[in-house]
């Protein structure tokens, strides 16, 4: 299991496994290269069970993955975030939310904080994965997937809260900043427009 003190060095595994995956794979499993799943993720440090060090058990799933902070002004987004979860979930939608402190030091907790904060005045009872880093030289291998140069929407994160929309193929179909909330039409009707596709 990978530990907050080597997330640097996990980036920059990551980085060489994403170079070499292609080449090393058999072909029936390249196609993985190209989806979310095979990325490293940090589960919580208490071993949360919802939580792995990959995101494989979510394939076939739509997932929202959000970068989540507890003292934000859009921290109240935790709400709508929670009420797509359980409108969504029989329909295979899954909201995944990954604490960062990179914007203004706003999560500053440690990660037991962050699930009783969250637990407590949100109610939430989607995923939450380790801390991590968004952007910048300690960048998680997940966001350097889903905003570096190869991604389909690329560019830094710009604060709390973005939304990344992956459909049931494991790619990534949409991004949204922070100030499209929960409940925004776009982000419901491209939603149901992925959760309406067969899982491949």
């Amino acid at each position: 299991m990978m530990t907050r003190h080597g997330l640097t060095l996990t980036a920059l595994c990551a980085a060489a496994w994403m170079l070499c995956a292609a080449d090393s794979l058999p072909a029936q499993d390249k196609a993985m290269t190209d989806t979310i799943y095979s990325v490293p993720v940090e589960p919580m440090a208490d071993d949360d069970p919802a939580t792995t060090e990959t995101l494989a058990p979510w394939q076939g799933k739509v997932l929202l993955l959000v970068n989540v902070a507890s003292r934000c002004g859009y921290t109240p987004q935790y709400a709508g975030l929670e009420q797509l979860h359980r409108a969504y979930f029989d329909q295979g939608l899954r909201v995944l939310g990954f604490p960062c402190n990179d914007f203004g030091g706003q999560e500053p907790g440690t990660e037991a904080e962050i699930v009783e904060f969250c637990q407590t005045n949100y109610d939430v009872t989607f995923p939450l994965y380790g801390k991590l880093h968004a952007k910048g030289e300690e960048i998680s291998p997940l966001f350097e997937y889903l905003t570096g140069d190869k991604s389909p929407h690329p560019g830094e994160v710009k604060w709390n809260f973005e939304k990344f929309l992956i459909g049931r193929d494991g790619r990534l179909v949409a991004r949204y900043a922070s100030a499209v909330t929960p409940d925004a039409p776009e982000l419901i009707e491209a939603i149901e427009a992925e959760l309406a596709k067969p899982a491949p």
